[in-house]
């Protein structure tokens, strides 16, 4: 399969007819400024949603009080809601589509590998033993947990002989499944269920100013990623290819995991895991513009940060006033997703 995609990487990007009766090329400037332009849209939607009466119309109320409530509430609630969408769901497809070309599989990521409910774990275990422990603290134990677990699930497909790509997601969610249990007796045995609810499901309702900083450091993790593109999509072709060309192997797969294991605990301690998104929204990109980790990996982004805000957005209306958490709606729309994925590359090896 990866034989596969690496011949369809070099095709170069699939296009689509122009009304005009060219072929524009999806990887076109005007396109990713049109996608740009989607993002932006939904964002302006996600500060103007809410229950608190902060419009644009109070905003330029002749009212002082009303005025300033307003001002209040978009740049203390949503404002930072928004900001943690985006920056939460473009770090997480960009940690999908790094564990996709290092584990060379596509049905690979964070909520598929064990490395979610690893994060969730290091943050029980940072809580438990050193409850006063600041969030960056916790967030580093985090990390150091999804990296075991991912080395974990990684040394079990070592000793395992796949004779389809769809066991390698089948095992993670089975070793997740393990860890999640583990997660439900030390929450249960000690009183954290909603703690740990908390850690499983992206929430973003209670993202405020001071509660969502460390999700800058997913960005410039993402930004790292990309420097590190070329490496990576080489690392995704093997160890023997990997020397062949001079790249450490080894350095930049533990660069690579690291990375991933960062962005999982950050966003985990943060707002809580999304699922599925690392999984859909790479395997839709890499489906049109091949497997360039350089070329997709803006693309990557900015549609994972499309999805978390579209996915917040159903959310926030489809009960309006209430709320249906974001990881919620990602959770239905990324398994259908998954299914619709697994199905069709069962049938294409069946």
């Amino acid at each position: 399969m990866f034989d596969s995609s690496l011949a369809r990487a070099h095709q170069g990007p699939r296009t689509l007819p122009g009304p005009s009766g060219r072929r524009w090329q999806l990887a076109h400037p005007a396109c990713f400024g049109a996608a740009l332009l989607m993002l932006g849209g939904l964002g302006l939607l996600s500060l103007l949603i809410g229950s608190s009466g902060a419009s644009w119309r109070a905003l330029v109320s002749d009212d002082p009080d009303l005025a300033s409530q307003a001002r209040i509430v978009l740049l203390e609630s949503r404002l930072p809601r928004t900001l943690s969408l985006v920056l939460a769901g473009s770090a997480l497809g960009v940690a999908g589509l790094i564990m996709q070309a290092l584990a060379r599989n596509r049905f690979t990521e964070p909520s598929t590998a064990g490395t979610t409910e690893s994060a969730g774990l290091g943050m029980l275990a940072a809580t438990l033993l050193a409850p006063g422990l600041p969030v960056v603290g916790k967030m580093l134990v985090s990390t150091v947990f999804a990296l075991v677990g991912t080395l974990l699930f990684l040394q079990i497909l070592r000793h395992i002989r796949l004779q389809s790509i769809l066991i390698v997601p089948l095992i993670g969610i089975m070793l997740g499944s393990v860890i999640d249990s583990v997660n439900s007796f030390l929450a249960y045995r000690f009183d954290l269920l909603q703690s740990l609810g908390a850690w499983s499901n992206g929430d973003f309702s209670a993202v405020l100013e001071g509660r969502y900083e460390l999700l800058w450091i997913g960005l410039a993790l993402t930004v790292a990623a990309y420097l590190l593109a070329a490496r990576l999509t080489v690392a995704g072709m093997g160890e023997a290819f990997s020397r062949n060309l001079g790249l450490h192997y080894h350095r930049v797969m533990a660069l690579g995991l690291g990375m991933v294991a960062m962005i999982t605990a950050i966003v985990v301690s943060t707002v809580g895991m999304v699922p599925f998104l690392g999984l859909i929204v790479p395997n839709l990109v890499s489906a049109v513009l091949g497997d360039n980790a350089r070329r997709t990996m803006p693309w990557v982004a900015v549609t994972g940060a499309v999805f978390v805000l579209a996915c917040d957005v159903i959310g926030r209306t489809i009960r309006y006033p209430y709320e249906i958490p974001a990881g919620t709606v990602a959770g239905v729309l990324g398994c259908a997703l998954f299914l619709f994925l697994l199905l069709r590359s069962g049938a294409r090896h069946g």
